[in-house]
């Protein structure tokens, strides 16, 4: 009777993580939103392109970048979420495969995670850096700490994921 019940407990459990899989297509969503924030700024950008200074046209571009890599963020996560923690995508051999699907453990997503979001902080950091004479010192010192910090902590898991393969 123990045995039944342990046995039970443990097959409900296992199929709990298809309670994820409506949270990963959900970020489909998320990519739509994107999309649609990306095409509107690019709308309200290409008219005013010849009235606009140099910096300017760093700076929205620095955005338009910014939301590319929150987009394939997402993407890395849905995809590689879905295939450790639910099931495996099952696409058809004729369908293309992107080539690192399948090839990223926990680990390995944990630290493009960290990486992308430093890659992130960086451009944000950035484009304040770019409008420096807007920005008071004290917020600009919380940034440059918030940074760092991201910096910081992408460094170390990177480092004990190192490790904890030896």
């Amino acid at each position: 009777m123990q045995l039944r019940l342990e046995h039970f407990v443990e097959r409900l459990m296992y199929a709990s993580r298809w309670i994820m899989a409506p949270v990963f297509l959900g970020m489909s969503l998320i990519l739509l939103v994107l999309a649609v924030k990306f095409f509107q700024e690019l709308y309200h950008f290409v008219p005013h392109i010849l009235e606009v200074d140099d910096g300017q046209i760093i700076l929205k571009l620095l955005t338009f970048i910014d939301l590319t890599l929150v987009g394939s963020l997402t993407l890395i996560v849905m995809f590689s979420g879905y295939e450790n923690f639910v099931s495996r995508l099952d696409i058809g051999s004729e369908a293309e495969k992107l080539d690192w699907l399948g090839t990223h453990d926990y680990g390995s997503l944990k630290l493009k995670v960290a990486t992308s979001i430093v890659a992130i902080s960086s451009i944000r950091l950035l484009k304040v850096f770019m409008e420096v004479e807007n920005t008071a010192n004290e917020k600009m010192l919380w940034y440059v700490i918030i940074h760092l910090t991201l910096v910081l902590s992408a460094f170390i898991m990177g480092y004990l994921d190192k490790i904890s393969k030896h």
